[in-house]
């Protein structure tokens, strides 16, 4: 009995602790666009990965809201993000790519990271492992799933204020 009880309050923990989901084969991205997520607006900071995160979110201008990414940790840069939430047939994507303290990028020219829009709920924009939720005009989590070299992922939690 005491097996069973554990093991309901672990998979009730793990299931509260999820804040993203995944876009899967099959799936279409439901309608949106960038009205819905103006909230965002502005410059947010929080710590994570040891240091201090801070984004900045434009507001929207030619169908697109874009943002800039900085994490400094110990004092110096550890790596930047560059990218945008885009409309796109009546729907949003999430892309970005990333760059190291000197500026040389992580992926191909060419390439970006795209995060689907899989579900939208008042306060939480669901991407694909990447999640945007407002708690407040002055407070807001996002959630990511990182990888790990070992192939397995953890989601990361960023808890931003507005400055």
């Amino acid at each position: 009995m005491k097996l069973i009880l554990l093991f309901l309050i672990g998979t009730t923990c793990l299931l509260h602790a999820q804040n993203t989901f995944s876009f899967e084969e099959g799936m279409t991205s439901p309608e949106s666009n960038l009205k819905n997520i103006e909230w965002l607006t502005g410059h947010w900071r929080g710590e994570a990965f040891g240091g201090i995160a801070e984004e900045i979110w434009s507001p929207k201008l030619g169908g697109v809201m874009m943002f800039s990414f900085r994490l400094v940790a110990d004092g110096a840069i550890s790596f930047y993000e560059f990218g945008h939430i885009l409309e796109t047939d009546g729907t949003l994507i999430l892309q970005l790519k990333h760059f190291n303290a000197d500026l040389s990028g992580w992926e191909e020219k060419e390439e970006t990271i795209d995060f689907k829009l899989v579900k939208v709920e008042e306060d939480r924009f669901y991407f694909d492992d990447f999640t945007i939720e407002r708690i407040s005009d002055k407070e807001i989590n996002m959630y990511v799933e990182v990888g790990e070299e070992d192939g397995t992922s953890n989601e990361v939690k960023f808890n931003y204020h507005r400055q």
